[in-house]
């Protein structure tokens, strides 16, 4: 068993995220972190190799995916397919969500092949 006591924390322009759960922390197959985003804050339309799901527990954001927008509340959760282009809105915040994807995961603008890792989630 192992108890993370201290939370990594990353900080982008967009939000702020403290690792939970994480290869570098000592899991062997998931990634978890809590991710929290200030009022008005958005993040880049991006896409992400891996399947995630974000449990909002505070705030609500809209999630545009694929061209649809859904409102995420708090409470509610949301499971965003691997491979599909997202991009996350506060709509009422602050935001603070739990988030959970398989280990390995990176990110890329779409239509390019370029890969970008996620260090909140290593």
């Amino acid at each position: 068993m192992i108890v993370v006591e201290n939370a990594r924390v990353t900080e982008t322009p967009n939000a702020v995220m403290a690792s939970l759960a994480t290869p570098s922390l000592g899991s062997k197959d998931l990634s978890t972190w809590r991710g929290s985003m200030k009022e008005g804050a958005q993040g880049p339309l991006h896409v992400v190799d891996r399947e995630q799901v974000w449990v909002t527990l505070a705030g609500a954001v809209e999630f545009i995916a694929d061209g649809s927008a859904k409102l995420v509340r708090t409470g509610q959760a949301v499971i965003l397919p691997a491979h599909e282009a997202r991009q996350v809105r506060v709509v009422d915040g602050p935001v603070d969500a739990l988030v959970c994807m398989s280990i390995g995961g990176f990110a890329s603008a779409p239509g390019s092949d370029e890969r970008h890792p996620l260090p909140w989630a290593e």
